[in-house]
């Protein structure tokens, strides 16, 4: 196996809206809008990150297909993206400051993950967790 790290990974969502989705990412989730664009008064395209999280965000002109959609309402594929946090109880008691809803609690799952949900504007669904046996810092 390489030595070689790698330090991120960020997942490409369909959204019906960019500056509308740009905007529920800063000031719902702490994000910060690395990139909107290609122009100032086009803005088709985006990136927001936190830390080492990054979402790419595109509007072409379907209706964003987020995960939750795609599993019959069996609730069992609902998660589009999981940011690990080391700490999912101070993030949530964040989120919900900046008025954040979540879709699902802060709570330990049956998988062995402890964290919350939050779907954003276009239905896509963020768990922010980590395993049940890490320890918070």
């Amino acid at each position: 196996m390489s030595g070689l790290e790698i330090t991120g990974i960020a997942p490409f969502f369909i959204v019906r809206d960019v500056p509308a989705s740009l905007a529920f990412y800063r000031h719902r989730l702490g994000f910060e809008i690395a990139f909107p664009g290609p122009e100032p008064g086009d803005i088709f395209f985006g990136i927001v990150q936190r830390g080492a999280a990054m979402v790419m965000l595109k509007s072409i002109g379907v209706e964003p297909r987020p995960n939750c959609l795609r599993d019959i309402g069996e609730g069992i594929a609902r998660w589009d993206a999981y940011p690990h946090v080391p700490d999912p109880d101070a993030l949530a008691a964040e989120f919900l400051a900046r008025g954040a809803k979540f879709s699902e609690p802060l709570r330990d799952t049956d998988d062995g993950l402890r964290g919350f949900e939050v779907q954003d504007a276009d239905g896509y669904v963020l768990f922010f967790g980590r395993p049940v046996a890490e320890t918070a810092p």
